[in-house]
């Protein structure tokens, strides 16, 4: 039976350190994604981004045998059977071995010939991009090879090692970037290799670190067939949303690339670049609770999970609006303060992209559930057909005539479609209804959301062009909006109370 006292304490905690760690990686990456785009120039940088990414199109089949890595691990890790964790660790281990040599295959073959005959790479940089997509590819073999091992850390929920990891990670990207801006040779393949390197140190470190503090992250020559039966069921299903996730977010670049050229690539690549920083905000929250959901469900108490679900979804979703609003609002400037050049199309592909954020920031809880319960059959059925239907639906678009932001229109359509039905589908699994859900979750955000943008848009177009002095009134402004909304509207009494008891002790504790 789990302490939920203790519980508790650990997702505190654990969110209080990954917080300090993305405000790390916050500052150091804005700095970073700068002089690299300086430095390697408009076009090189979108070749860069359109290459690798493309890369992550064989990554589908690693994403589903991850999400059930995860569940198995931390489920195993709930009922407390140290034979049986051992087992689940070698067999995935071993499976991980082999998905990734697969997908280098198939990476070597089939996407060695998509990339030499269907992008759109200048001929002067062809050669280049050939590094770097070879350099991309033994990247993602070991990054596959890592996925148990970071589950393990995720799995106890050791959010300091994590963290610190990462820190050391962005640290040393750093220190490439600077010596990207010296270095005499091709800067793009250099920044490739140099990458290369930083993953297998990652993998390196990762392997010492779960050897030393679990004794169940030893690889034996284990292979539990009943178990790989299981893992490959929940995978397989489980495949259709990865494949899906993979279609759309790099499917997208490469029609950008193929209608729109590598320039455009690199406006989709600075958006994305905010996405990842943003993201990392509300997935650090998400992290310290999703191990908890995992182990509610495992020991049967659906009632603390349901409580978790509701907890994430909200707080994610009020997390995120109040980095994200102030970022839509002032996007122009913020852009203009932070690259020295902006890519036409960027101010609109970041605000639609900020936008998707926050319908993922709900669903996120919501598939982290799907994989607890292990009944994924109907779920990513449902949910990954809907999201397979943003490629083709893309494509029509831009076929008929439409700009380069259509894509991201579409996929905002869909992914509000597929949210309601993973509410309708897991409320089903875990018995709650969506009225509830709707009273728990929907209607607290969309009022926050209401008000805190209305306000905020209404201030934005009454202000007269001030400079940077009206940027800050606005961002100041917005947060205040934001802040105010989720503390009257947002947050329930009982909420609003527990806050304040913890906001006097702390001041309490301040003062002694």
């Amino acid at each position: 039976m789990l302490d939920f006292t203790s519980s508790n304490r650990r997702i505190a905690k654990n969110t209080f350190i990954l917080y300090l760690r993305m405000i790390f990686i916050l500052c150091v990456g804005l700095y970073t994604s700068r002089i690299v785009l300086n430095t390697l120039g408009v076009e090189d940088y979108g070749i860069y981004n359109v290459v690798g990414g493309f890369v992550a199109f064989f990554s589908f089949l690693n994403g589903a045998m991850a999400t059930a890595t995860q569940r198995f691990i931390t489920f195993e890790l709930a009922r407390g059977n140290i034979a049986r964790q051992i087992t689940t660790f070698s067999t995935a281990a071993i499976i991980h071995i082999a998905v990734a040599a697969i997908i280098v295959i198939v990476a070597e073959t089939v996407g060695l010939w998509f990339v030499c005959n269907k992008l759109v790479i200048p001929e002067e940089r062809f050669s280049a991009a050939l590094w770097v997509y070879q350099f991309s590819i033994l990247t993602m073999f070991i990054s596959i090879v890592s996925i148990p091992y970071n589950a393990m850390i995720i799995a106890h929920e050791k959010m300091s090692a994590f963290a610190y990891i990462s820190i050391l990670d962005v640290v040393l990207k750093l220190v490439i970037v600077l010596l990207l801006t010296i270095v005499t040779f091709d800067k793009l393949v250099f920044y490739a290799a140099m990458l290369l390197g930083i993953s297998l140190l990652d993998r390196m470190i990762y392997g010492i670190y779960c050897n030393r503090h679990f004794a169940e992250a030893h690889i034996k020559l284990i292979f539990d067939k009943d178990l790989f039966r299981e893992m490959t069921n929940i995978a397989g299903w489980s495949l259709l949303g990865n494949i899906a996730g993979v279609f759309y977010t790099q499917g997208l670049n490469v029609l950008l690339n193929m209608f729109f050229g590598p320039a455009v690539n690199a406006a989709r690549a600075i958006a994305v670049t905010i996405q990842g920083v943003v993201t990392g905000f509300v997935s650090n929250f998400q992290m310290a609770l999703n191990p908890q959901i995992t182990k509610s469900y495992a020991i049967g108490d659906l009632h603390r999970m349901h409580t978790l679900i509701f907890a994430s979804s909200k707080y994610s979703f009020f997390l995120l609006l109040l980095i994200t609003l102030p970022i839509m609002v002032e996007t122009q400037v913020i852009l203009t303060l932070w690259l020295k050049v902006v890519p036409e199309h960027t101010i609109w592909f970041a605000r639609l992209i900020l936008c998707i954020l926050l319908i993922d920031a709900l669903s996120n809880p919501l598939m982290i559930s799907s994989q607890a319960v292990g009944q994924v059959k109907v779920y990513q059925s449902v949910v990954g057909g809907l999201l397979l239907l943003i490629l083709p639906v893309a494509y029509l678009a831009l076929k008929l005539g439409g700009n380069p932001e259509t894509v991201f229109i579409v996929h905002l359509i869909i992914a509000v479609i597929a949210l309601v039905c993973r509410i309708v589908i897991i409320g089903r699994m875990v018995s709650f209804s969506f009225a509830l859900y709707l009273r728990k979750v929907l209607l607290p955000i969309s009022s926050v959301f209401i008000l805190s943008a209305c306000t905020s848009t209404i201030l934005f177009c009454v202000m007269p062009n001030g400079g940077l002095l009206k940027t800050a009134i606005v961002i100041a402004s917005t947060l205040f909006f934001t802040g105010s909304s989720i503390l009257i509207v947002g947050i329930s009494a009982n909420e609003r109370q527990l806050l304040w008891g913890k906001i006097t002790g702390l001041r309490h504790r301040t003062h002694e």
